[in-house]
């Protein structure tokens, strides 16, 4: 009896201690988070928790995933997260990603979450090849996720190499070619350059309209055998089932869009589909295991439910977030043009300030050579006057000896001389005199011409001095700067203020400025059509330039596939192409799936 009662106790105090919480880490694609949750909780419980914590409202698109084994699993709203098979030991992690992918990004992902958290999704399946990616197309997408990460090209900013680290493009296109890493920089950088002024959100966005025409996105491929045994491939996406040779995941033999499937179920291994004419019988297939037919019904319904939302009218909710995005596009864009109109008066405030100082140094060095000038005319003037006096006294010694020479020849005159021989000895010095104060007479008369001309040109050295002296002081006078105005320009009237109160945002929209943003908006609809041509031939342009750097060798099996798909003309987008596929009755191609 004793031994009853301890059991007992010993049992009850096991059942007190056991915890009533455990540890979840949430790995989302740019972050981890980690929640105490209660033992109690359901799947929805936690996925509303990170979706509350994310701030997502577009909860349809996303799942929990975790891994049984080698097969992928989601977590499931209506069953308790531990019920769940799932590893027991804490944290207890699961991956927050999309599980479900819209037919159109642009017109279905309204919130900016939502979008960043489909780009990062699906930017890591292209680089890790889990969608096929044409060499080309990786370069255009390559640059949108730069830009993205690192807003508009700036040269001084953005050197050679700036990309060096960065994971851009699938390594299978990176071997393809004998290109290196500063070639793939420089024709990446060369279409990043032309997303100038794209916001993230819009380079990202640009990113999905693109990557949302390859083949193998958003589709969900499983192993399967007909009746007759073949080994095929289901592919089960938002548009609804194909079937695929094994060695083709681009290009679906045949499809069935959800609008004509009535109903899908399993038993073990066996999957059925039933079209919705009901005349046409059911077609079956098999997959390797029950859990694989579970994920396949996960996502039958999950596609096929959103696949008939879109072609109802919008939810309340979906119309109110619709309004709230619209709302906040507006007001970024209005934005980013109060912004763009403040650059602009900066670059301008910027040219004239570098224009003043441009100015001012010219002034600068137009007093630097007055004054040189000026230093220059002074000694010129101090050479000059030092030269005419040397001159003025030359000519005096020259006056002196012509006097001195003319009283010698008076002395000479006034000498008798008794002989004739000495008459004409006298006559010849006498003639002899008169010639040499004849010259000294001229010489005399030539060095006072050159001293007046001296003192002329000391007089306009003067002159020059003065000028250059008054020309110096009209440039130290001059103002170098207009008077600047501290006070910042007023807003002009037609942008709407924003008031921030508590947690509320308040936002006003003018009709001046609904018109405006209309007529904007109508512009960028033709600037798209134009620049969506300009992009194919870009495109066109770069596959070509780099067609010769190909290692034909190096091509895979989908390369190979691609190329094919390209030279019959198989570059329509991929909703055309599942639309030519079910041209054929619905029957015809259960028959010919019964068949392959």
């Amino acid at each position: 009896m004793a031994g009853a009662i301890a059991s007992r106790m010993s049992f009850s105090s096991l059942k007190r201690k056991q915890p009533k919480t455990f540890t979840v880490r949430i790995v989302t694609m740019d972050a981890e988070m980690e929640f105490n949750c209660e033992v109690k909780w359901k799947g929805k419980d936690l996925f509303d928790l990170v979706c509350r914590t994310l701030g997502l409202r577009e909860t349809w698109f996303f799942g929990l995933q975790y891994t049984i084994k080698d097969t992928v699993a989601w977590l499931k709203m209506d069953k308790k997260v531990l019920d769940h098979d799932v590893s027991k030991e804490e944290p207890v992690t699961f991956h927050f990603l999309a599980k479900f992918y819209p037919e159109n990004a642009e017109e279905e992902l309204v919130q900016e979450i939502t979008q960043h958290l489909f780009f990062l999704q699906v930017k890591k399946q292209i680089l890790e090849e889990k969608i096929y990616c044409p060499p080309e197309a990786s370069v255009l997408l390559a640059s949108y996720a730069v830009q993205a990460k690192y807003g508009d090209y700036d040269p001084s900013v953005h050197k050679r190499g700036f990309l060096a680290q960065e994971e851009l493009l699938p390594k299978r296109v990176i071997n393809l070619y004998q290109m290196t890493p500063e070639m793939w920089e420089e024709r990446i950088t060369a279409w990043y350059a032309e997303h100038r002024g794209r916001a993230r959100d819009e380079a990202e966005m640009e990113y999905l309209k693109i990557a949302q025409d390859l083949e193998m996105y958003g589709v969900n491929y499983f192993a399967i055998r007909n009746k007759k045994g073949t080994e095929l491939l289901l592919g089960v996406d938002a548009l609804g089932l194909h079937i695929y040779d094994p060695e083709n995941r681009l290009t679906p033999k045949i499809s069935f869009p959800w609008n004509e499937i009535r109903n899908i179920s399993y038993s073990d291994k066996e999957f059925t589909i039933k079209p919705l004419d009901k005349k046409i019988d059911v077609f079956k297939f098999n997959s390797s295991k029950l859990r694989v037919n579970k994920l396949i019904l996960q996502l039958c319904i999950g596609n096929h439910d959103l696949f008939m939302r879109r072609r109802k009218a919008d939810s309340l909710e979906v119309q109110q977030m619709k309004a709230q995005a619209r709302e906040e596009k507006a007001r970024k864009q209005m934005e980013r043009q109060r912004l763009a109109r403040e650059k602009q008066m900066r670059e301008e405030a910027e040219r004239t300030r570098d224009e003043l100082e441009r100015r001012l140094l010219q002034m600068k060095e137009e007093a630097t050579m007055a004054n040189e000038a000026l230093m220059r005319s002074e000694e010129t003037a101090d050479l000059l006057a030092e030269k005419a006096q040397i001159t003025e006294e030359e000519a005096k010694l020259l006056a002196q000896k012509a006097a001195e020479a003319e009283q010698e020849m008076q002395r000479i005159k006034a000498t008798a001389i008794r002989t004739e021989e000495e008459k004409r000895l006298m006559e010849q010095k006498v003639l002899e005199a008169e010639v040499l104060a004849l010259k000294m007479a001229e010489e005399s008369e030539r060095r006072a011409k050159e001293a007046d001309q001296l003192k002329q040109d000391l007089q306009e050295a003067r002159e020059a001095e003065r000028r250059a002296k008054q020309k110096l002081l009209e440039i130290a006078t001059k103002p170098t700067y207009p008077p600047m105005n501290p006070i910042p320009a007023p807003l002009p009237p037609d942008i709407p203020s924003f008031n921030l109160i508590g947690d509320s945002l308040s936002f006003d929209f003018k009709d001046t400025d609904m018109k405006r943003l209309s007529m904007e908006i109508e512009k960028e609809k033709v600037e798209y059509m134009e620049k969506s041509k300009h992009l194919q031939e870009q495109l066109n342009e770069l596959k070509t330039e780099i067609e010769a750097l190909k290692l034909k060798e190096r091509e895979t099996a989908l390369d190979i596939l691609h190329n094919e798909n390209s030279d019959r003309g198989g570059t329509s987008s991929k909703h055309n192409t599942i639309k030519k596929l079910t041209l054929q009755s619905a029957k015809s191609r259960v028959a010919f799936f019964e068949e392959l």
